[in-house]
């Protein structure tokens, strides 16, 4: 079990030291049972720090922020930040190195474990607790939550509220780490790709049907793609937001910059946007589940992108996020991966 009192005072340690420009972690708000994201820049604001299984956020996206500030900074501050990373955020920060967005150098990771747990599914938790509000949520000791209301005091297995990307995680500590607190220990997974089962066994057209009536719902409102923290590039490939035509604009500027679709969530557009999304994240994505949780209109984003994991695991061996000195998915080609229909 993760004693939050190590985690301060190591937080609190190599601040101190001046090590670290600063510390994201997560703090308890007044108002609210979720934690929140908190930038702890003075041992004193160590103090804030939490961790149990309201803990939801992946703070990896503020490495990518961070990386784009310090293109900015004059001078230039190049000592390393710190985050507070779990298991599934620790593989986007493999990712990130594998694909030269960061060096190893530029973070200080401050692992925790999840252990035999994880962390709530806000939607699950409401369900259990209608007609209350919730004020806290904890780690049991049985594996369980022990979820604190207005009205009392409930014990609620961890199974029931726990969010579904916990429940098929391999990974339940961190793979990389600059000081561990909790158990490294895998958690056994019999069917780490059940959540894309029951879509799987419908025909094609059930397939086309389901995926055109979920991705119908989209507002583009680009929430998943905002807190990806593999969604890094200035310019998002579907999305052209600095080009724009005016009469003055050249036949050759138009050829160069191409319009791949319209910002209208029409049905088209959105199927394009998500599909060419999920192409994008195979091989990438880490299952933190950020983009599935941040939609408004909850489409089950999570799915898609788990068949791409699954199809990157059957057909490669891959496994997404586990070793920064591995080649990525997409930048290799060995001669023994499936590939027929090309040669």
């Amino acid at each position: 079990m993760v004693n939050i009192e190590d985690l301060k005072a190591e937080a609190k340690r190599i601040l101190k030291g001046g090590n670290v420009k600063y510390i994201i972690g997560y703090e308890r708000p007044s108002n609210a049972w979720k934690a929140n994201p908190v930038f702890a820049r003075t041992p004193e604001d160590v103090d804030r720090l939490v961790w149990d299984p309201s803990c939801i956020h992946n703070l990896v996206r503020f490495v990518v922020d961070e990386k784009r500030r310090k293109a900015k900074e004059k001078p230039v501050d190049s000592r390393p930040i710190g985050v507070v990373v779990k298991g599934c955020d620790s593989r986007g920060i493999v990712v990130l190195i594998q694909e030269k967005f960061i060096e190893r150098m530029d973070v200080f990771l401050i692992g925790v474990s999840c252990e035999s747990t994880g962390v709530v599914d806000e939607r699950k938790l409401a369900k259990k607790t209608v007609g209350t509000t919730v004020l806290k949520v904890k780690f049991g000791e049985r594996m369980n939550y022990v979820v604190t209301t207005e009205d009392g005091i409930l014990d609620i297995p961890a199974a029931d509220i726990i969010a579904d990307r916990c429940l098929e995680c391999i990974a339940s500590f961190p793979v990389v780490s600059d000081h561990l607190l909790g158990e490294k220990s895998k958690r056994d997974v019999p069917k780490p790709f059940q959540s894309v089962e029951k879509m799987e066994s419908l025909p094609t057209k059930g397939k086309w049907d389901f995926w055109e009536d979920q991705l119908r719902k989209c507002v583009r409102c680009y929430a998943c793609r905002s807190v990806c923290p593999m969604c890094y590039c200035d310019e998002c490939v579907v999305d052209t937001i600095n080009f724009a035509v005016t009469p003055e604009t050249t036949a050759e500027e138009k050829a160069q910059r191409i319009k791949w679709l319209e910002k209208s969530p029409a049905d088209s557009e959105n199927i394009f946007y998500h599909l060419v999304r999920a192409i994008h994240l195979a091989g990438r994505c880490i299952d933190c589940g950020e983009c599935e949780r941040a939609c408004p209109v909850n489409i089950p984003l999570r799915m898609l992108n788990k068949k791409m994991e699954k199809e990157a695991k059957e057909l490669f061996g891959y496994d997404v996020g586990f070793d920064a000195e591995k080649p990525a998915l997409m930048s290799c080609y060995l001669d023994g991966d499936p590939g027929d229909f090309i040669r």
